[in-house]
């Protein structure tokens, strides 16, 4: 059969992208290049199906509650958490083009000016390593600013996860289900104060690594502690209206046992980023949120343009605070 039939273009800023059509016998565990990088992205096939969200554990919080039967699509997740050596080669991807010389550069690749890198990210070190441990410090918007960087590389829509299917993997993986949590994830007791290399744990059934501990991942949902008692049944999204508080999930190297669990929630801080070096404030760095990192998905049925245009429109930017 001709390429064609397998492709099609869809406009995505003004650019024509192919997006590929995947059928059903081609929903499978694969790698994502990013051309003219020397990276690449696993990801996790994941079927849909309905799940309980929440819990029925009277000990845990009551952000956890009700447990209730929610419906979530087919999608790839990362097999891993987002790299530093993934997410700096966005950055310097855009400084390399040009970005402080020339904003147009960067909307060639669907990227506006305002969500490239502040220049002084390239000064900054990091003491508690790079490569392939994941990246922190960085918000919600920046998080969803990688993906739209990828999904501009490589003509394939990638995003954060909703509140749901990052519960549903984490339940159908039976993440927090094992005999030994050690074995498994980093946290306060075993992390010796500092996060550790992608992968260095044993994966989830479905060969997802640290899905609990070592970084805690933002996810595409507002925070409300109410949200389960009135969430809608199928793909439920608590869309952001404000800054403050937004979702995080899976627990860090900084918490306790009882907080490495795939029904705990956590939610951002205005103080994260008080003491941010950066005058303006950067776009980019939580100084104080370093036990934050993402993972992508792709959902199994791509979005069309528009709906990708409308995506990128109700994220909400985090700047200037």
């Amino acid at each position: 059969m001709k390429l064609k039939k397998y492709l099609k273009l869809i406009a995505f800023n003004g650019i024509l992208i192919p997006f590929s059509v995947l059928n059903a016998q081609n929903f499978k565990n694969y790698k994502q290049d990013v051309k003219g990088e020397e990276i690449s992205i696993e990801l996790v096939a994941v079927e849909g199906r309905v799940f309980l969200m929440g819990t029925k554990n009277a000990s845990r919080d009551a952000d956890e509650k009700p447990a209730h039967q929610v419906e979530v699509d087919g999608f790839w997740m990362g097999k891993y958490e987002i790299t530093w050596k993934q997410y700096d080669t966005f950055v310097y991807d855009q400084l390399n083009d040009g970005q402080f010389e020339d904003s147009s550069k960067l909307k060639k690749m669907g990227i506006d000016g305002v969500t490239g890198a502040t220049a002084p990210y390239t000064d900054m070190s990091f003491g508690m390593g790079k490569g392939s441990f994941p990246a922190v410090n960085m918000t919600q918007y920046a998080a969803l600013m990688f993906c739209k960087w990828l999904t501009a590389k490589t003509g394939v829509f990638y995003r954060l996860p909703t509140e749901a299917e990052w519960e549903y993997v984490c339940k159908k993986g039976k993440t927090d289900e094992v005999s030994n949590l050690k074995e498994h994830a980093w946290y306060e007791d075993n992390s010796d104060e500092t996060y550790h290399k992608t992968g260095s744990k044993k994966p989830n059934s479905l060969g997802i690594y640290d899905m609990l501990g070592n970084v805690s991942e933002w996810v595409l949902d507002q925070y409300s502690s109410t949200y389960y008692t009135s969430s809608p049944k199928k793909n439920p999204w608590n869309i952001p209206t404000k800054l403050y508080p937004l979702t995080i999930r899976g627990g860090s190297w900084t918490d306790t046992a009882d907080k490495i669990c795939c029904t705990n929630r956590g939610f951002s801080k205005i103080n994260w980023k008080q003491r941010d070096p950066q005058i303006p404030k950067s776009n980019w760095w939580f100084t104080d949120a370093e036990f934050v990192g993402f993972r992508i998905v792709r959902p199994k049925v791509q979005p069309t343009g528009n709906e990708i245009e409308k995506y990128w429109l109700e994220a909400i930017e985090d700047f200037g605070n």
